[in-house]
């Protein structure tokens, strides 16, 4: 339901904070006045984006997560548990997520239900969320740095996928036996590097190692979602103290490259969102941005806020490393360098990719037509 009709069902309690919230000037006992007003209110686009640019930033948080969250309704622990991951002690000492439902619900962002079975549910109208996505799209590309293409970049294209098939080719030739942790040996590892399109150095000795797949500790980042992904397909198999090829690896090449390609961003975007738990969004944002030839730094600066730190990453480490740098394997976006820093772009896979993420996820991953 959009604004409208959901004020329509709010009882008028609900309706009066919302108008004192917005300083409406109508009559409290009279609920067509209070909708008429508060929807006068919102309805201005210029009172509306200056209501988004004065969010806290833990509302901005709180709000893009319900954006790329297709659930119809939220329980009142559902959205707490949500603002508690969008709150940064440091930048609101003292705030309780409870705190950000109250305020957001006061403004006119939340709204029980209007049956019996939702009546202590929340919902958040759906005009509302296409004028917040509008507005933070307007704000994001018009603080982008542009630049222009530079003499060389790096774009990876579909070789992921291409590679998953050198990757099952050499399974396939090689018996490779595990060590005492489970992990493939270095010798083992290395073999497999030279195999393929894009290498890796393998990883040193010593640093933490997790949250992003059962391999991450094992294998350098790349490699780490080629095998997770592999195992989780049942390309593989790790038998004892040895990793095989199963029938259904043998037979894998009738899959498509696209289609392979499509699977594997599903799969990154499940195994990350344990550690960035808003990644689908983030990869929108920056298929919003950097549709023309982009400053990293620029994205960063006004995407890294919605970034919040995992354990050793620091919110540029996630930035660089666990985004900027999959998408690129991904083949989602192209790279390059400027006297200024690096730059990015998107590529059309990408923009096709990234545009997906707002129209819905279900239990398998996004929907993707």
């Amino acid at each position: 339901m959009n604004l409208a009709d959901m004020l329509t069902f709010a009882d008028i309690v609900h309706l009066n904070r919302i108008a004192v919230y917005y300083d409406c000037d109508c009559k409290p006992n009279s609920k067509h006045e209070l909708i008429q007003g508060i929807l006068t209110k919102l309805g201005s686009s210029s009172f509306f984006e200056t209501q988004v640019k004065e969010l806290r930033l833990s509302e901005v948080r709180f709000l893009n997560a319900l954006l790329f969250d297709d659930r119809p309704y939220f329980s009142m622990e559902e959205l707490v548990a949500i603002a508690k991951q969008s709150v940064e002690e440091d930048e609101s000492p003292g705030e309780r997520p409870r705190d950000i439902v109250t305020r957001l619900r006061s403004s006119g962002w939340l709204f029980n239900g209007s049956t019996h079975n939702t009546r202590y549910l929340f919902q958040i109208p759906l005009d509302m969320k296409e004028r917040f996505r509008r507005v933070m799209v307007h704000d994001f590309q018009s603080g982008m740095t542009r630049v222009s293409e530079p003499s060389s970049y790096r774009d990876e294209g579909h070789l992921l996928a291409e590679d998953l098939r050198l990757f099952l080719q050499y399974m396939g030739q090689h018996e490779v036996p595990l060590n005492p942790e489970g992990a493939w040996y270095r010798r083992n590892q290395q073999q497999l590097m030279e195999h393929l399109h894009i290498a890796e150095p393998l990883l040193g000795k010593g640093g933490w190692r997790f949250g992003y797949g059962s391999s991450f500790k094992f294998y350098p980042d790349r490699m780490a979602l080629l095998y997770d992904y592999a195992r989780h397909s049942k390309y593989i198999e790790e038998k004892g103290d040895q990793v095989v090829l199963t029938t259904k690896g043998e037979a894998h090449q009738e899959h498509t490259i696209e289609q392979e390609m499509i699977q594997l961003f599903r799969f990154w975007l499940r195994l990350y969102k344990g550690a960035v738990p808003n990644l689908l969004s983030l990869v929108y944002w920056i298929g919003e941005c950097a549709r023309p030839w982009t400053s990293s730094e620029s994205l960063f600066v006004h995407i890294g806020p919605l970034i919040r730190p995992f354990y050793y990453d620091t919110p540029r480490s996630v930035f660089d490393q666990r985004i900027i740098r999959m998408m690129l394997h991904l083949g989602m976006l192209r790279q390059g360098d400027h006297s200024t820093g690096p730059s990015v772009q998107m590529t059309a896979w990408g923009l096709k990719l990234a545009g997906e993420c707002r129209i819905g996820r279900n239990d398998s991953g996004i929907r993707l037509h």
